[in-house]
């Protein structure tokens, strides 16, 4: 996750819910992605320092284990810029050029302007974070498989140039990845300040979920509304699915107001996020700890990437 800020309700259900559930069978790297944040918040490395910390400290609240996977800062593992170098001048600037992401984040992004030589290549980087840990798989969902296609591509230019598969083709990882709209029912953003962060304060979420957008057209407690268009209906398929059936008879029939349907998922919401954030503050007493997880990380990962850039480098015949 590239940390530009807080982490909130979609990252979990779009990613972090995911990755909790992987550990459990796979030997996962978990990579805390600044330098690729720092592609769009140069301005600002301070907010990307302070996120990687909070981010780090929600991973573990929500339940990433490290003493079952490997968790570390992409910028303090050196080898990542090594190989990203090594790959970028093999990589044609027609593949870059052509990446969706690269068009798509120039478009939502112009007041951050991002029009840089670092954000035009930042899939040459991401080919290199995923072939220093030679992923067999890397968790996607459909609409990233053009990027993770992108990076094996990559790899296959450089095994073919120097008649060495030191690089391992990535696959895919297919998850199923749903979507959570933001309280106004757009895209959750920070920008949109339409989330619910994963640590948001009782009196804050009170706020935003009894401000929630809901069915336009239903504009009495009396008249019958349609679930599928109500936003609010979304977040209980995801926070407290147990009770569709009972959300759409209320809707259906009118038997409960939007305030009342909002009071009860406020609830819900609130059941599931004040135990992780209780947990946060007790993780957040001892930061040695915390420092002491990023080390052992960051030196287990370390010693993996560096044993892959040897052979790398000893296919490119750079070192006996």
């Amino acid at each position: 996750m590239r940390p530009t800020g807080k982490l909130h309700l979609g990252h979990w259900v779009g990613a972090l819910s995911n990755w909790v559930n992987l550990q459990k069978k796979h030997h996962c790297f978990f990579m805390v992605a600044d330098w690729h944040a720092l592609m769009s918040e140069y301005r600002n490395p301070e907010l990307v320092k302070n996120a990687t910390f909070d981010n780090l400290v929600d991973w573990l609240s929500f339940g990433i284990d490290p003493e079952k996977s490997t968790i570390f800062r992409q910028s303090e593992v050196a080898e990542h810029l090594e190989l990203f170098m090594i790959l970028s001048v093999i990589t044609p600037l027609g593949w870059l050029w052509r990446c969706p992401t690269f068009k798509e984040q120039i478009k939502q992004l112009k007041e951050k302007n991002i029009n840089t030589y670092a954000f035009l290549g930042y899939p040459a980087l991401q080919a290199s974070d995923i072939a220093l840990y030679k992923a067999d798989c890397v968790p996607v969902g459909n609409d990233q498989l053009p990027h993770l296609e992108l990076a094996r591509e990559i790899v296959r230019r450089f095994n073919s140039f120097y008649k060495n598969k030191v690089l391992k083709e990535p696959k895919a990882l297919l998850t199923k990845v749903p979507r959570l709209g933001g309280l106004d029912g757009r895209k959750m953003s920070k920008s949109y300040n339409n989330y619910i962060a994963l640590d948001e304060e009782d009196q804050s979420l009170k706020k935003k979920v009894l401000g929630m957008f809901t069915d336009p057209a239903r504009k009495r407690k009396s008249d019958p509304g349609n679930p599928k268009k109500c936003n609010v209906f979304s977040y209980y398929q995801i926070i407290n699915p147990e009770r569709e059936d009972d959300i759409k008879q209320w809707c259906h029939h009118a038997q409960k107001g939007c305030v009342e349907c909002k009071k009860i998922l406020l609830e819900s919401i609130r059941a599931f996020i004040a135990p992780k954030r209780e947990k946060k503050r007790e993780i957040l007493k001892d930061k040695k700890k915390i420092y002491d997880i990023l080390k052992r990380g960051e030196d287990k990962a370390r010693q993996v990437a560096s044993l892959t850039l040897k052979e790398v480098k000893e296919a490119m015949q750079l070192i006996a």
